[in-house]
């Protein structure tokens, strides 16, 4: 379901509201005196009694000027700003310095592995080679007795 923009509606009610007060401004010159002064009372009753917006303020503690110059005030407000965030930067190159050397050593790893083994490295990567292995680990027995 489309909903009109709201800032749209707006501005096609106060389009509207202007083209209707403008007819009715041109037709009360037509009418009596005693017609438009009823309409002008009803005007003003309309419109004291018009629903006020409530408009949202931002409320501000007050803050002490006197304490502290400003200069020493934000050179403070900065190295206080800097030490969380240098802090941060620290532990995340102090974790991708123990994450790079665990990697690097179970790469190690591998590579000892591999080079012990009796296989050459290239009988891996043969696609024969992991079909020779599903076939050998379905012939051998399972049920020992």
């Amino acid at each position: 379901m489309n909903r009109p923009n709201t800032a749209q509606t707006v501005v096609h009610a106060e389009i509207f509201a202007r083209r209707v007060t403008a007819r009715l401004s041109e037709a009360e010159a037509d009418l009596d005196y005693d017609i438009s002064e009823r309409l002008r009372a009803a005007r003003e009753r309309a419109l004291s009694r018009r629903k006020v917006v409530a408009v949202p303020a931002i409320a501000r503690q007050p803050q002490q000027e006197a304490a502290a110059p400003s200069g020493k005030r934000n050179w403070w407000r900065a190295v206080v700003s800097a030490v969380p965030l240098s802090a941060m930067v620290a532990g995340l190159a102090f974790f991708n310095g123990v994450q790079a050397d665990e990697g690097a050593s179970e790469m190690a790893e591998y590579d000892a592995t591999l080079l012990a083994d009796e296989l050459p490295p290239s009988a891996y990567t043969d696609p024969g080679f992991t079909q020779f292995l599903k076939t050998a680990a379905q012939k051998q027995p399972t049920d020992k007795r």
